[in-house]
């Protein structure tokens, strides 16, 4: 992969990640619970945020190896192949703590490389 595919995937990693954080805001870790739709659009957008991290050559993740790259997976895999026994509870506190210091993370590497 070349360091432009990198970097799209990282655009991608950072603008579904981003989605993610904005739908949950305002609300409650009750409402995740009673809105189904909800929970589809998250779970979705967070398996996007793992896929795109699995496209990241090996190069680019030791390039910017401060993005937990295993654990991005990890979140990713666990969603699609455990899909049948979702952790709501999981899936909240990724979106409410994990994925803000990834999104800091992916703003800095990407503003890195425009320069």
């Amino acid at each position: 992969m070349t360091q432009h595919s990198d970097g799209v995937r990282l655009q991608h990693m950072l603008a579904h990640a981003s989605e993610a954080v904005d739908m949950v805001r305002g609300k409650r870790r009750d409402d995740l619970v009673r809105n189904r739709m909800l929970q589809l659009a998250l779970v979705r957008l967070v398996e996007i945020v793992g896929e795109a991290a699995t496209q990241v050559s090996i190069e680019g993740q030791k390039r910017h190896s401060s993005i937990p790259w295993q654990v991005v997976r990890g979140m990713r895999n666990r969603l699609i192949h455990g899909y049948d026994k979702i952790d709501l509870d999981v899936l909240w506190d990724t979106i409410e703590h994990d994925l803000p210091p990834l999104i800091a993370e992916l703003h800095r590497i990407l503003g890195e490389q425009t320069k």
